[in-house]
């Protein structure tokens, strides 16, 4: 039997800070997508490191219009190395994860994910 993702919290004020991050005003770190990966925003990509290619700002934008669907809800799994949450993201209903996979503004990466 899987796993049982742990309760959803409500994000508070929710903002994009890339396009597979978000902060929430109630949670004390940022919240990371589980299993994605968005382009980065210009300087983020550090020498040696293999980045998604794309264009950073437009997925972050399109992740800011997601989070105007409705209400946020963040099931939160554990810390990565960065000390983020990482974490499920809802809105209206609709698994933001996928949606940034589906849209094209993100790649699977990192750790499995079920759309």
């Amino acid at each position: 039997m899987p796993a049982a993702l742990p309760p959803a919290i409500i994000c508070q004020a929710p903002r994009a800070v890339d396009g597979d991050t978000i902060r929430c005003a109630n949670l004390d770190q940022s919240v990371r997508l589980t299993g994605i990966d968005a382009p980065e925003l210009a300087g983020h990509c550090r020498r040696g490191r293999r980045c998604t290619p794309g264009d950073g700002p437009a997925a972050k934008r399109a992740l800011a219009g997601l989070l105007r669907l409705g209400p946020v809800r963040v099931a939160l799994g554990p810390r990565d190395h960065y000390g983020r949450h990482l974490g499920t993201v809802l809105a209206g209903g609709i698994n933001l994860n996928c949606e940034m996979i589906r849209r094209g503004h993100a790649v699977r990466r990192y750790s499995p994910i079920s759309c």
